[in-house]
């Protein structure tokens, strides 16, 4: 037994310190641009998106029509592994043989060299030898590993299959991790990205029933550390998605200050017009169902190896505030992302990782981070 000298931090528990803000820093020649793939160090990647957020390898977020959406505002989706081999391979054919002027001619979208739309898909670790083979005949991106503890040799012997099936020429990324042992591990077994998070999820119950996991902050610093001495050793980088914990726009701003290359986004895309899950009014308000890939609503067997049945829960099912189309919401995060970057002085991610200032707040600071607002209509008389 060991017991790390650290407390577990969230995002939540830091803030930004304001940088120089330059006549450079302007939101126009703010770049948001990321790779999604392993490359040496001084290349270009092979697949990069130019907005920092891709969606959760989830049933009620990545259908065809989120990953249109998503993959034209510049970012990617992942179609969910929790279905049969052919539906998934319907899907990735779906976004990929959309024809869309944008997907050719705007830079924001995320293409492929012959002009199509990127897309992910997800895969597990056990038919994997069926279903990645699938995917890639049906033009799949970029494929990723969907558990919610990547540390396993299972995971290790997926991107084997992978590498020597096809070389560097169809990217795996892994995960999820929350230490640089966990990180070192996929990477040398050739991940293509690294996943950080376990139990940070807004639906996700594994640290309350398995007792595992680490705050969103402590994991992606202690990662972050590993994959920076990887790319020195090796000359290899290796990027890293912050996968939960993310409950504001400002903690999307906070993890790619922390070193974060892209953002994985679960809660956020379910609550869009382009999801798949019912809109529903409840009370007045319009709402969104949306549950966990470890909820008994999913039975996903295959992501958590509860052979035959779901005989406890990682997740739950739920409903999240309906919040209107995808680029909107999108525009705005990457509003308020750039902003802050402005406020810290970078223009660019490589930047805002390298020269970021972060304090760690108290528990009284902490209460004054939101605005604490009444407002008092004056009394109406009579005559009004």
């Amino acid at each position: 037994m060991k017991i790390l000298p650290e407390i577990s931090r969230t995002l939540s528990e830091y803030l930004l310190i304001p940088g120089l803000t330059t006549e450079d820093c302007t939101p126009d020649r703010v770049d948001l641009g990321a790779p999604l793939v392993r490359h040496r160090l001084g290349e270009e990647p092979g697949v990069r998106v130019t907005t920092p957020l891709v969606s959760a390898i989830m049933q009620a977020v990545s259908s065809p029509t989120l990953a249109v959406a998503l993959a034209r505002a510049g970012g990617l989706s992942f179609i969910h592994q929790n279905q049969r081999i052919e539906d998934q391979a319907a899907d990735v054919r779906a976004v990929k043989g959309h024809d869309h002027p944008a997907s050719r001619t705007d830079d924001r979208a995320s293409v492929d060299g012959e002009g199509r739309l990127r897309v992910g898909a997800g895969i597990n670790s056990r038919d994997f030898k069926d279903r990645v083979p699938a995917l890639v005949e049906a033009g799949a991106d970029v494929l990723c590993l969907d558990s919610s503890d990547g540390y396993s040799v299972h995971q290790a012997r997926t991107l084997e299959f992978a590498r020597e099936t096809y070389g560097e020429d169809v990217p795996v990324g892994a995960g999820n991790v929350v230490d640089g042992r966990a990180f070192r591990y996929l990477a040398d077994a050739g991940a293509a990205f690294v996943k950080v998070g376990i139990g940070g999820g807004a639906i996700c119950t594994t640290r309350a029933q398995k007792g595992i996991g680490r705050g969103q902050a402590s994991a992606l610093l202690d990662v972050v550390e590993a994959r920076d001495a990887y790319a020195q050793e090796t000359g290899v980088y290796v990027p890293l998605c912050c996968d939960g914990g993310l409950l504001n726009d400002s903690h999307m701003a906070m993890a790619l200050a922390m070193g974060a290359d892209f953002i994985m986004l679960g809660r956020y895309f379910a609550r869009l017009d382009e999801s798949p899950s019912r809109k529903l009014l409840i009370d007045g308000q319009w709402y969104k169902e949306y549950w966990g890939e470890g909820s008994l609503r999913a039975q996903n067997e295959a992501r958590y190896g509860q052979r035959g049945r779901m005989v406890f829960e990682e997740g739950v099912d739920g409903y999240v505030p309906y919040a209107g189309g995808l680029d909107d919401n999108v525009e705005r995060t990457r509003a308020k992302i750039a902003s802050t970057m402005i406020s810290c002085g970078s223009t660019n991610l490589r930047d805002f990782h390298r020269d970021a200032v972060l304090v760690p707040v108290s528990a009284e600071s902490f209460k004054q981070t939101g605005a604490e607002v009444q407002l008092r209509l004056p009394a109406l008389t009579s005559a009004e």
